[in-house]
């Protein structure tokens, strides 16, 4: 039998909206960096992101300057404030993948759909409104106090829906942020949008779809 959850749960950035920090990157400092050193750059700025966000919660266009400024140490780039706060108010005006609003709009009919996001609620809803789909609730690591892949915002979240890990089914295309802390918590059902910049892990029990075209056929729609 189909499984048919209580409510499905998104990671936002990423797996539904197009997060283009590497693109953003590119942006400010292509022009200074060949492209073997630009690459090196947006790997290690991915991983000060990842890093910035593993302790106590502060806002996001912190942990953006903070990851530029120690990329740039590394690098050898020079750090100028103004380049962080660019990349941090590009992050609203970023859309959905292309596969994104037609899947969304056919789940959204029949499954309440809900966004926990390592975002500001300044920023969020202008990415959500180009979703194409209504939410039920977007709750954000502003309103939580912690970002993932820290257990607390999960727990939050299934707080606020009235509901336990059994209940949902969670869908992101990250294990780092994500479905490493889903499975922890117990969240049997997985689903993985291979946007192919994490490598497969089948340990964490998950089903794959390409794009979230793929997602209604998960549960039977």
């Amino acid at each position: 039998m189909t499984f048919r959850p209580k409510f499905v749960t998104f990671d936002c950035y990423g797996t539904l909206t197009n997060f283009d920090m590497a693109g953003a990157a590119r942006r400010i400092y292509g022009d200074d960096l060949a492209e073997p050193d630009m690459l090196a750059f947006i790997k290690s700025f991915s991983a000060y992101r990842l890093d910035e966000v593993l302790g106590a919660w502060k806002p996001y266009a912190d942990v953006v300057h903070n990851a530029v400024e120690r990329t740039c140490k590394k690098h050898g780039v020079p750090f100028k404030a103004e380049d962080a706060k660019r990349i941090y108010e590009e992050v609203p005006t970023w859309g959905p993948h292309d596969d994104v609003p037609a899947g969304l709009a056919a789940v959204a009919k029949e499954i309440p759909l809900v966004i926990l996001s390592n975002a500001m609620k300044s920023q969020i809803m202008s990415n959500v409104e180009k979703l194409g789909a209504p939410f039920f609730k977007v709750i954000t690591a502003e309103e939580t106090g912690t970002y993932k892949p820290q257990m607390n915002g999960f727990e939050y979240m299934l707080d606020v829906l009235g509901c336990g890990p059994e209940d949902i089914t969670h869908v992101s295309s990250s294990f780092r942020y994500d479905l490493m802390t889903a499975h922890d918590l117990g969240i049997k059902s997985k689903v993985w949008v291979n946007r192919k910049h994490e490598p497969a892990n089948p340990f964490y029990e998950y089903t794959e779809i390409k794009g979230i075209g793929g997602l209604p056929g998960v549960f039977g729609l």
